[in-house]
């Protein structure tokens, strides 16, 4: 499937403002192993606000700049492809996948109530750490070396975020609504109505 010059644009625009965001909020949190981001909410904004395709497109764009050396990720070295064996490097994974699925579970709902969206937002944010998780037990244990149990990863890289992002995934759903209520053109399937 070809691509409308309006779904390059908007994935583009997307990723700048991924980029934008990451280098506004990295500076206080670059030490952690598992930063607190707002990479999450652009990238479920993104599959939400745009459609399973170009948003999924657009943290596509985001993840090759950083992968061709920009220093565009959230903690150090900020860019490279040596970037792929830090252990957080599967959450940025999920981010593709999960705008690609809360895209999805919205474009099959053609009443889009806020229901619609918050289901969409909590899947989106679920398949982050679906794939983000098991990425970081395995670098831990088989890359880096060190002993890590589930439970350990889950203290690492889940407990200490899950309540912040269901936070992110209810605003992504308040924001997308009344974005596309106000400006029903915004997503790249502009047939799509939303009730007034």
């Amino acid at each position: 499937m070809r691509l409308t010059s309006r779904e390059i644009s908007m994935a583009a625009l997307m990723a700048a403002i991924m980029v934008v965001v990451t280098l506004i909020t990295r500076v206080p949190f670059v030490l952690a192993l598992v930063p607190f981001s707002l990479q999450p909410l652009i990238a479920i904004l993104a599959g939400v606000l745009l459609g399973a395709r170009t948003g999924a497109l657009s943290m596509i764009v985001y993840l090759l700049l950083g992968l061709i050396g920009l220093p565009v990720f959230a903690t150090e070295p900020f860019g490279g492809p040596a970037y792929v064996l830090k252990p957080t490097f599967g959450f940025l994974l999920g981010q593709v996948i999960a705008a690609y699925v809360a895209g999805k579970i919205l474009e099959g709902h053609k009443d889009k109530k806020l229901i619609y969206y918050l289901m969409a937002s909590v899947a989106g944010m679920a398949v982050i750490y679906v794939v983000g998780l098991p990425y970081i037990y395995v670098t831990l244990n088989f890359y880096l070396g060190k002993t890590v149990s589930l439970m350990g990863v889950l203290k690492i890289g889940f407990l200490p975020f899950v309540l912040w992002d269901l936070l992110k995934a209810v605003i992504v759903a308040v924001l997308a609504r009344a974005i596309h209520q106000r400006l029903p053109n915004s997503s790249t399937k502009p047939n799509q109505k939303l009730p007034s």
